[in-house]
């Protein structure tokens, strides 16, 4: 979904989605492949006495606890640690999960400083709001992961307080191992459900291209984004594009900028004091550490007055299993 400067919500058609690579880490996360725990048990590890290897057979058990502390701490707990407007801010680039793999990642979103009055009747306002989503996704085939956003939340909201604002489905076709190649492409599709106060249009869905470049140390990305509600034709698609220019310290840490816009329908932009435009400021990291967590980190400044004026973002993320596994 995108950014537009039409709607506070941040849901497909309305606000633009504010977003974002060794191919066992979805495509969100940037560096070298995260640490993996699996949350269901394990083959046995015989020895060559064909016993039962027990020690093993704990490690794999406290591991499962460790991946079942991480869900639950970032659906319960993330809401406590930071006040959020839009269900995601990133920009894709094109990677995805390994075949057989399940990967979390939990967005949170915080408007400290944004619009005080509704994108429409009805609508949340992003001015002190909080949004927090649960992504799931699963790598299909080297080239498809399917996706679930589940729950879209905002548990505060200066008028409606803590609400469920609905879930989207995902569809990411890429080029394989888009980490290795210098020239990357992929094209996504989301279909949203939305409660009215979310989106004016209960049905909504995003068609996301992504192309870019690695030139490592640098990484430059873009899409060009459009939403559509589903009225008004061809013309009625609002564009939303949303870059990255990044540099990468290393296989671990980097830094980026990024520039999210709402230029309003394809048949006629709006005046620019009514489009949406926000830079981001943002840093990575990818490792062991931090109970082998990815993390993403901003903050975004509002450029017109059709925008938030400050917005911060952190995304956490993790691969759930080990071992592949594929529906029989």
């Amino acid at each position: 979904m995108s950014l537009s400067p039409i709607s506070s919500t941040g849901s497909t058609s309305s606000q633009a989605e504010m977003q974002r690579r060794d191919p066992t880490v979805v495509r969100s996360q940037p560096f070298s492949s995260l640490p993996k725990v699996t949350l269901s048990p394990a083959p046995q590890n015989a020895t060559s006495g064909g016993d039962v290897d027990h020690d093993g057979d704990s490690h794999k058990h406290k591991m499962n606890i460790r991946a079942t502390v991480l869900i639950t701490l970032c659906l319960i707990a993330m809401p406590a640690l930071m006040f959020a407007q839009t269900d995601e801010i990133q920009v894709y680039d094109g990677e995805i999960a390994p075949p057989g793999i399940f990967n979390l990642m939990i967005h949170n979103n915080f408007t400290p400083k944004g619009r005080t009055v509704p994108d429409y009747s009805g609508a949340i306002i992003a001015n002190h709001s909080y949004q927090v989503t649960a992504e799931w996704a699963y790598g299909v085939t080297p080239w498809f992961e399917q996706g679930l956003y589940m729950p879209v939340t905002s548990p505060y909201s200066s008028n409606y307080g803590s609400t469920i604002n609905g879930f989207k489905i995902r569809e990411l076709f890429a080029r394989p191992n888009a980490h290795d190649h210098k020239f990357f492409y992929a094209v996504n599709f989301e279909f949203s459900v939305n409660h009215n106060y979310w989106e004016s249009r209960t049905i909504t869905s995003e068609i996301r291209p992504i192309v870019g470049l690695h030139l490592h140390p640098w990484d430059f990305i873009y899409n060009p984004i459009v939403d559509t509600d589903y009225t008004g034709g061809l013309g009625n698609l609002q564009y939303n594009p949303a870059g990255r220019v990044a540099y990468n310290f290393n296989d671990r840490w980097a830094v980026a900028a990024e520039e999210y816009d709402g230029f309003g329908p394809l048949h006629g932009f709006l005046p620019l004091a009514k489009q949406f435009h926000e830079v981001w400021a943002t840093m990575d990291y990818s490792g062991s550490k931090f109970l082998g967590l990815s993390i993403e980190s901003g903050v975004g400044y509002g450029l017109t007055a059709a925008s938030d004026k400050w917005t911060l973002k952190l995304m956490l993320s993790r691969n759930l299993n080990v071992h592949p596994w594929h529906p029989k």
